[in-house]
């Protein structure tokens, strides 16, 4: 792989992990009838900003510069950092964390984070066969 297709490998799996938590955030928003937006426009940003943060210690912990696309040596250490850490924020700025919404935001970053990583692999090795 060279540096330059490394780099859009990388740009890639930034993008689609930050359109996907900030999609799980809004389909959570509409699911409950808030709005995407909230009242001031800021409701949005309030649900996603502790998933992203946990997005973003997942990525340095997982250190995902090395494989980007990796479902099981990136993609599950990013998203269990997502989770936990997203949730730990949530509870200690006053957001809801009831066992459901824990459960329903699990399963769906995994789909998200993971998914998308598994599907590149996946992908991938049949490209090369």
């Amino acid at each position: 792989m060279t540096a330059f297709s490394h780099r859009r490998a990388l740009f890639a799996a930034l993008l689609l992990d930050v359109v996907f938590v900030i999609l799980f955030a809004a389909i959570g928003r509409a699911s409950h009838d808030e709005g995407v937006l909230g009242a001031y426009g800021s409701g949005l940003a309030t649900t996603a900003w502790p998933f992203l943060v946990g997005l973003a210690l997942g990525w340095v912990i997982t250190r995902v510069w090395r494989h980007p696309a990796a479902p099981v040596r990136t993609g599950l250490g990013v998203w269990v950092t997502t989770v936990v850490v997203g949730m730990l924020l949530r509870a200690t700025s006053d957001q809801g964390t009831a066992v459901a919404f824990i459960i329903v935001a699990t399963i769906t970053l995994f789909v998200f984070l993971v998914g998308w990583r598994a599907l590149a692999h996946a992908l991938r090795r049949r490209r090369r066969s």
